[in-house]
């Protein structure tokens, strides 16, 4: 198998702390630093949340303009991608970072179960943020929690309101969500492949799954994600280093299955994004 496999490092999410792991990068310069290492190691995708000084997540698109000034300078080329997930803000303050433009930008679909809470994504705003999307040409990655997420991302696409190539994400093992299942992974894949044939599909596996997802997307041909957002640990026993140190296990399974991993620049264009 020969077609590069995208690697895309999550730094930092809304969720873990350096309670959890010292290791997690918080302030700007820390998460600059975190994905320049990140990208040496493999990653071509840096997804990207910011927090407040408490630590706590926002959606301030100061905070965001600082980062991508940042990670534009430290790490040319590499494919910026903010999230508007829904930990930090609420409503249309989950787009108000969308108007600097950057290459990508999560968008879920639909609702579903988190841990503690719903993960509320009315149509309304869903609408509204992939309208968004398409006005300042950022290509989304849905994050998809749910099979009819799969589905109604493909219906999205065949209607043209979403920007550029269809390019969605499998997040499994989140509690009260979908868990890190081999069959229901297969069937996920089987989808993408015969309903759309175009679109790009990626995975990323939450804690303990992140090191069994990343091997199924990789040996199935998919991109895939890992990084501190997801999971703190190397392994049940050790908190991880670094995103760099996630990143490079990654690669060393793209190695193991004999694919390359992929440059920011062969992303980029597998992605249909614009280079650099």
């Amino acid at each position: 198998m020969s077609k590069p496999c995208i690697l895309c490092c999550a730094i930092t999410g809304s969720v873990p702390t350096t309670a959890d792991n010292p290791n997690v990068p918080v302030t700007i310069s820390q998460q600059v630093e975190s994905s320049h290492a990140a990208v040496e190691a493999g990653a071509s995708i840096i997804h990207a949340h910011v927090r407040n000084d408490d630590e706590t997540p926002t959606s301030d698109p100061d905070r965001f303009a600082q980062l991508k000034e940042g990670l534009e300078k430290h790490c040319p080329g590499v494919i910026i991608q903010f999230s508007t997930g829904g930990r930090s803000g609420a409503g249309r303050d989950r787009g108000g970072m969308l108007p600097l433009k950057p290459d990508m930008a999560s968008l879920s679909v639909g609702s579903n179960n988190f841990p503690t809470r719903v993960y509320e994504n009315s149509p309304d705003l869903v609408a509204w943020l992939s309208a968004e999307m398409v006005k300042y040409e950022i290509t989304p990655e849905i994050e998809a929690f749910d099979l009819s997420h799969i589905l109604h991302a493909i219906r999205m696409s065949e209607q043209g309101l979403l920007f550029g190539k269809l390019y969605v994400q499998f997040v499994m093992g989140v509690k009260n969500a979908m868990p890190a299942d081999k069959e229901v992974f297969d069937f996920y894949a089987k989808i993408m492949h015969e309903r759309a044939p175009n679109a790009e599909w990626c995975a990323a596996g939450i804690g303990p799954n992140q090191l069994i997802v990343n091997e199924w997307a990789i040996a199935n041909g998919g991109h895939t994600r890992a990084g501190l957002e997801d999971n703190i640990r190397i392994d049940k026993n050790t908190l991880a280093l670094s995103n760099a140190a996630l990143i490079a296990r990654a690669a060393d399974l793209c190695e193991k299955y004999e694919r390359p991993v992929a440059t920011p620049a062969q992303a980029r264009e597998i992605l249909g994004l614009k280079p650099t």
